[in-house]
């Protein structure tokens, strides 16, 4: 990584960890917040004074759940294009998935992503090791991993893992923490056979294959799993509010769960309009999921947000379905999303903090980030919440180039993003010469 500046960041709405906005300055020197203060002399020995008048300081978005596609399908996105993208949507950390090629399910594979980020990332980087039913050993030796990552369904080839016996032997062995994708392998089997065959290309039938209780009989079962040996559970992008109301009544301690903004925001009604740009795994459901979603995000029963960012070109999304590929893009927009629906009195700025980064960083025990206090690292951005923008495709930096979320009047726009006390993004231009750091776990 590039040596970090020295920088005050002057009259900004400083987000405290307490929850209050606190109007002052921060001192950054050698990557660390050093001081927060009313004022802070600006003859200090720094490189950069930033003012930030207008501009609330938030520390910056840990993204727990990313598809950066490299190695193997960088013609989709690559960790310099995915990292650029983090940049402009005010995520300083991202933790990535093991479905790439070759998998990264063995040390090999993870210490190539890791020597790829290092030379291309201009964010913080942590990479799953993926489950493949026969890597056990790999599972709980390979580091430096945020956890395992298990596809309970919607996945083919070794990473997906669906009999009951193989999940049981990864929770009974081991005390690295579990993320799973949970949809039941078994009903979207069947239910492909139900309706695919008179699959006339209606893109909506996804949501109706895999329905609501595939994602259900999932989850029940990686909560039974988790209770019964005691195992650290991460329950990834929650989709369903049957799902919500079973996790209220059986979370344990050691449970936590994600939805992403697309799961909240955008629902079935969104094929009409976005065609197989609304496809995703798990799929978009009824509106009548989102406010049960909502309320347990709120009550802390859902402990954070993700994007679960998986481009496809618009090549390959251009599709008939079902050969049309499953995700979305979403780094870029998930900052602005939720601000503004905490501008639309949905929930708080601090609530949206806490779910973006102060609680990521407590459930993968990343020591120093998510809050802005003296010591932590400066991984910060400053939004504008006094303007909106719209989002606009040749303002994307990702490199598939679109977003479902086009068009949308959005507020909270991150204007400048720190990665270890280095600008890696301001106003609109990126710098590219920045690198983020390996994440470290516990």
């Amino acid at each position: 990584m590039t040596n970090s500046i020295d920088l005050i960041i002057q009259n900004a709405d400083i987000l405290l960890p307490d929850g209050n906005l606190f109007l002052g300055d921060v001192l950054i020197k050698q990557g660390k917040i050093a001081q927060i203060a009313s004022a802070i002399d600006s003859n200090n020995d720094v490189n950069t004074i930033i003012d930030a008048t207008g501009l609330t300081l938030l520390p910056g978005v840990i993204d727990p759940q990313v598809h950066f596609r490299e190695p193997g399908l960088e013609h989709k996105e690559d960790l310099f294009s995915a990292s650029c993208a983090c940049a402009r949507g005010g995520v300083t950390s991202f933790l990535e998935m093991p479905n790439t090629k070759p998998l990264t399910s063995n040390q090999q594979a993870l210490d190539d992503k890791l020597s790829r980020a290092a030379a291309k990332s201009l964010v913080n980087y942590g990479f799953f090791i993926g489950a493949t039913g026969e890597n056990l050993d790999q599972l709980n030796s390979a580091e430096p991993v945020c956890g395992i990552k298990i596809f309970m369904g919607s996945m083919h080839g070794p990473l997906l893992v669906s009999q009951q016996e193989k999940l049981e032997e990864i929770f009974a062995n081991g005390t690295r923490l579990i993320a799973v994708h949970a949809e039941d392998q078994q009903r979207i089997e069947q239910r492909k056979k139900q309706y695919l065959d008179s699959c006339s290309g209606d893109v909506a039938l996804h949501s109706i294959i895999q329905d609501e209780i595939a994602a259900l009989n999932a989850t029940k079962l990686a909560i039974q799993l988790s209770t019964k040996y005691q195992r650290r559970l991460h329950i990834l992008h929650m989709s369903t509010g049957i799902e919500a109301q079973y996790l209220r009544e059986h979370k344990q301690p050691w449970i936590t769960a994600e939805v992403t903004p697309q799961h909240l925001l955008l629902s079935t009604d969104s094929y009409k309009t976005l065609g197989t740009l609304a496809q995703m795994n798990p799929p978009l459901r009824s509106s009548e999921n989102q406010p049960v979603l909502w309320q347990a995000l709120l009550d802390g029963v859902i402990d954070m947000i993700a994007t679960d960012h998986a481009p496809h070109t618009l090549e390959e999304k251009a599709q008939i379905y079902p050969k049309s590929p499953s995700g979305m893009p979403g780094v870029e927009t998930s900052l602005a999303l939720m601000l503004t629906q905490a501008s639309l009195g949905l929930c708080t700025i601090d609530q949206v903090a806490h779910w973006m980064s102060t609680n990521v960083a407590k459930a993968y025990s990343l020591k120093n980030k998510g809050l802005i206090a003296p010591e932590y690292d400066a991984d910060l951005v400053l939004v504008d919440l006094k303007n909106h923008h719209l989002v606009l495709k040749e303002e994307l930096k990702t490199k598939c180039g679109w977003s479902p979320f086009e068009g949308w009047n959005l507020t909270g726009w991150p204007i400048y993003t720190i990665v270890g006390g280095n600008l890696v993004y301001e106003r609109g231009k990126l710098n590219e010469q920045v690198r983020g750091r390996p994440l470290s776990f516990g």
